[in-house]
C-alpha cells in the first residue's frame, strides 16, 4: 500500500510536470503597429455603424410616435424625448468616432507606423 501511494505521487509529479519539460517557450510576435492600429480602426468603424444604425433606427421610432400621437401631450413628450436623446446618443458616437480617428492618427504620427 505505502509502495502504491508512492508510484502514484510520482505518477501524479510526472505527468503534470512533463508539459512544462517538453514544451517550447513562447515568444512574443513581431511588434508590428500597423496591424494593431487596422484591427483597433476596424473595430471603431464597425461600432460607430452599429451605433448610428440604433440611432437611426430611434429617429424612426421617435418620429412615428410623433406622428401617430394625435395631439396627445403624454405620447408627444415621449416622442420628442426619443428624438432628442437618440441625437445626443448620434452627437456622441460621431464624437467619439471623430476623436479615436484623431488620436491613432497623432498616435501614429508620433510612434511612426
Amino acid at each position: 500500500m505505502k509502495n502504491y501511494k508512492a508510484l502514484v505521487g510520482v505518477a501524479l509529479f510526472v505527468a503534470i510536470g512533463i508539459p512544462f519539460v517538453l514544451t517550447h517557450p513562447a515568444l512574443a510576435a513581431d511588434g508590428d503597429v500597423t496591424k494593431v492600429e487596422n484591427f483597433i480602426k476596424a473595430i471603431i468603424k464597425v461600432v460607430a455603424g452599429l451605433a448610428g444604425l440604433i440611432a437611426a433606427a430611434f429617429f424612426v421610432y421617435g418620429g412615428i410616435g410623433y406622428i401617430t400621437s394625435s395631439g396627445n401631450p403624454d405620447r408627444m413628450s415621449s416622442a420628442k424625448s426619443t428624438l432628442i436623446w437618440a441625437a445626443v446618443g448620434l452627437a456622441i458616437v460621431i464624437g467619439a468616432f471623430v476623436i479615436a480617428n484623431i488620436v491613432t492618427d497623432l498616435a501614429t504620427s508620433a510612434f511612426g507606423s
